[in-house]
């Protein structure tokens, strides 16, 4: 299954540049033949790349360590479940792992639409086959997993400790659905812009595809906080690290799309922004690869490099020019069909939320790749910090959170005084309430209290909604409150659907603002000894170590302290936090020593514990 693998990965180029060939001359000569044929070799190509990957599978479960793939990211004792992940794990397998999900979702794409969109699915087709193409051609040339060593080894160098955390399972697999997910509006646009139907037919399927896209990132986003919380030891979970940044650019853009497709649709407005913002996102997520996996930037999360760099550059400035010159060449073709009639609407809140989310998204870009510059002009890397960006994005945070709540209040194309003192009464309320109880509970971070009464607002927004919509489900159908609300949902999903994404960014919101309260502590303590401490709320906290513990499990050796827990003299458990020391199967160390981190969570706080 292995030769066959590998021997996939050739007939899978071959197949993809065949695909992408026939498309384009089927859909510019208008043969249909020509067509069928180009889409036929796009499932052709998807066909061998599964077979490439199992193949791959095989060879990482069966511990074949005559790959070098295989013998630099596995051990004999290592895990199954991170065996399976290793293919992901890794420069080469994640590179196919790509070329995987990439040729899977254009598949299903271009079969979805082979009978509705027959004018842009050839040059849709063919735009994927030739993405597909380089992808292909980088593994081959550039990142083959299935390259052999000379001499074969006895064991394998194991995996990264900080990828053996059961997160590691779905967090890259979901950012790669994500990215990858793009690549589809982005294939669609240029057919639009190739063949200048440019009216709302296009958008469509582009805006499916938009939703898949934003969700897989959105999940992959969060697991990402969650596990460089758990994992890496720093009590936080952005740090804007270039790994994070890079997931971040492409859900910014795509979130402002998802916005100001909704003006293309009802009014016929942004057509020429909505073009550019489909084709940012795709470019962003390159993008955010080429700085990952280059090496031009360092970063705590860059764990496979190599010299893969150079073609997503190559690609990237490639795919850049071709659809900027698409795009000057048919700006007539984009014209909107209706202006804005009021700063004081739904439309000018929309448009508000695309500056400030492409505006983050560029200053984001801007930070991350200041490194590059700096080494290019001066000859040293200048990076830019942690504050910085604080003082940068706390202010635009807070401005996209007031808009959130702001624009569903606002009346389409203009509104009137009647209709702000009736839509805004209850959300401003249920804000400024929120903020006057918080300060009254003594909270005197300004930047926190205007977070929190920005979340009181947005959550009012929602509930009005909500409240308005099942109450007039429930006067003119009679229906019962659970009936109401599955209905209004189901019957409204992308109004509804809307405000409950709305409600997970108040959440979000609400869990970065309480990092103002975060303190930390340095302690240092002997078995048996006591340490009191006090947090931010108020409560007295009381330590009593247990003393250290070693033990061996299958692949590491756990060096480990116990913390007896007691708050305000109650007892809460021990808590333990660790050092943990890979091995290969001869016992031989691998890697620098890992932290896992002890947590206690609560409603109101978490307790977290290093062994530093």
């Amino acid at each position: 299954m292995i030769l066959v693998g590998e021997l996939s990965l050739w007939v899978a180029l071959l197949m993809a540049a065949w695909a992408g060939v026939t498309s384009f001359a089927g859909g510019t000569l208008g043969r249909d033949d020509l067509i069928i044929s180009g889409r036929r070799g796009l499932y052709a190509t998807t066909l061998m790349v599964v077979l490439a990957s199992i193949g791959l599978w095989t060879a990482l479960l069966t511990h074949d360590f005559s790959l070098s793939y295989v013998a630099s990211n596995t051990s004999a004792n290592m895990p199954t479940v991170y065996v399976f992940s290793a293919f992901w794990g890794g420069q080469a397998g994640s590179m196919l792992f790509w070329a995987l999900i990439l040729s899977c979702y254009s598949s299903l794409a271009i079969w979805s639409v082979r009978e509705n969109a027959r004018e842009l699915a050839p040059f849709a087709c063919g735009t994927l086959a030739l993405i597909l193409l380089f992808f292909i051609v980088t593994i081959c040339f550039k990142a083959n997993p299935f390259a052999r060593l000379a001499l074969v080894p006895a064991d394998g160098l194991g995996m990264n400790p900080q990828l053996q955390n059961p997160g590691m399972a779905i967090h890259p697999p979901s950012l790669y659905l994500g990215y990858l997910a793009t690549a589809i509006p982005f294939a669609f646009a240029t057919a639009a812009l190739i063949t200048r139907k440019l009216d709302s037919s296009w958008l469509v399927v582009v805006r499916r595809w938009s939703l898949i896209s934003w969700f897989f990132l959105t999940v992959g986003i969060t697991l990402g906080m969650r596990w460089a919380y758990v994992e890496l030891g720093w009590s936080g979970f952005w740090a804007w690290d270039p790994v994070q940044n890079a997931s971040l650019l492409p859900w910014l853009t795509s979130t402002a799309f998802l916005h100001s497709i909704i003006l293309q649709e009802k009014r016929g407005m942004l057509r020429k922004w909505n073009v550019v913002l489909v084709v940012t996102t795709f470019l962003l997520a390159i993008c955010g690869t080429f700085i990952t996996r280059s090496g031009v930037i360092e970063s705590v999360r860059s764990l496979a490099q190599s010299p893969v760099g150079t073609w997503f550059a190559t690609f990237l400035v490639l795919a850049t020019g071709t659809t900027i010159y698409l795009f000057a060449t048919r700006l007539k073709d984009l014209e909107a069909t209706a202006v804005l009639e009021s700063m004081v609407s739904r439309e000018a809140a929309l448009l508000y939320n695309n500056l400030v989310l492409v505006g983050i998204a560029f200053s984001v870009l801007w930070g991350t790749v200041f490194p590059i510059l700096s080494a290019w002009v001066r000859g040293s890397k200048i990076t830019v910090g942690l504050p910085i960006f604080d003082t940068i994005y706390i202010p635009l945070g807070l401005l996209l959170l007031a808009l959130t709540g702001v624009g569903p209040l606002l009346a389409w194309r203009k509104a009137s005084t009647s209709n702000l003192k009736r839509q805004f009464i209850f959300p401003t309320a249920a804000g400024i309430a929120t903020g006057v109880l918080l300060a009254a509970l003594g909270m005197r971070n300004w930047q926190a209290l205007v977070a929190f009464t920005l979340a009181g607002f947005v959550a009012g927004t929602i509930g009005q909604e909500f409240y308005k919509g099942i109450g007039a489900r429930r006067s003119i159908h009679g229906e019962s409150l659970p009936v109401a609300v599955v209905r209004l949902v189901a019957r409204n999903r992308r109004r509804y659907g809307g405000y409950i994404a709305h409600a997970g960014i108040v959440i979000m919101f609400s869990a970065f603002a309480g990092l103002a309260f975060k303190k930390d502590h340095d302690v240092q303590i002997k078995a048996g000894e006591t340490k009191e401490l006090v947090d931010p709320l108020g409560h007295r906290w009381r330590f009593v170590s247990q003393g250290v513990s070693t033990s061996e499990t299958l692949n590491r050796f756990v060096t480990a302290i116990g913390l007896e827990v007691f708050r305000d003299d109650v007892r809460l458990g021990i808590l333990t936090s660790e050092k943990r020391q890979y091995f290969d199967s001869d016992k031989q160390p691998q890697f620098e020593p890992s932290t896992e981190v002890g947590i206690r969570t609560s409603a109101m706080l978490d307790l977290y514990v290093v062994l530093a």
